[in-house]
């Protein structure tokens, strides 16, 4: 992917990521170690999804003497999975934002069309004041990314990212038209999408694989 025609992508080439993405390819890897595994790249990616935010100044005592240091500038947090695979990915990004609020946005894909169709939503009350980190393992079509993002900023969020484990260039094409402002990050790229809308080489179904269903 050239990163110069897309520089609201971000992916992230970390050792460790790349490392622990081969492995939650594998078709042998079980249930507990695939949700072990999105569990910990959740919380990898977040460390980078937050690079720019604000600090501010503060003042601490340690042991020795009473030293300026930096915290995070009031910083407001929404972290949004995008059911039902997305539940995956909270639990590591709250391990690095504990006091995060969650919400919640269902949305399945129509296996004739391969369009979104929405049947859940709840959502913090003041999501127009947060930094909001929607997540979701795979971004094939594009087309549920696409949907949430935009019923987010009807409701009032304005600052927007989305998170995703593997991601097909079809998708990124979709959400980039059709939500320009949306940074994407992504800890691979894969070749295309095959007849079935499904990411090759991609994992399989995200949801059945964390969740053990089929």
């Amino acid at each position: 992917m050239d990163p110069k025609k897309y520089p609201n992508v971000t992916v992230m080439d970390h050792p460790l990521i790349q490392h622990k993405i081969s492995i939650l390819r594998d078709v042998g890897t079980g249930a507990k170690e695939f949700r072990e595994l999105v569990k910990e790249l959740a919380m990898l990616m977040a460390y980078e999804a937050t690079r720019d935010f604000q600090l501010a100044e503060t003042t601490v005592t340690t042991p020795l003497v009473e030293t300026s240091t930096y915290v995070l500038a009031g910083k407001k947090v929404a972290v949004i999975p995008i059911l039902r695979a997305g539940l995956g990915m909270v639990d590591g990004i709250l391990e690095l934002l504990p006091a995060a609020k969650v919400g919640h946005v269902g949305l399945y894909r129509d296996p004739e069309t391969l369009k979104p169709v929405e049947y859940y939503c709840k959502l913090p009350e003041d999501i127009n004041e947060r930094d909001v980190l929607i997540v979701d393992p795979m971004l094939a079509t594009g087309g549920s990314a696409s949907a949430a993002i935009e019923f987010l900023q009807a409701r009032g969020a304005t600052s927007v990212k989305l998170l995703v484990l593997i991601a097909a260039p079809e998708g990124i094409e979709e959400v980039v038209k059709s939500c320009d402002n949306v940074h994407i990050y992504a800890c691979a790229v894969d070749s295309h999408l095959n007849s079935h809308g499904y990411i090759v080489p991609g994992l399989g179904d995200a949801g059945d694989r964390l969740f053990g269903t089929k």
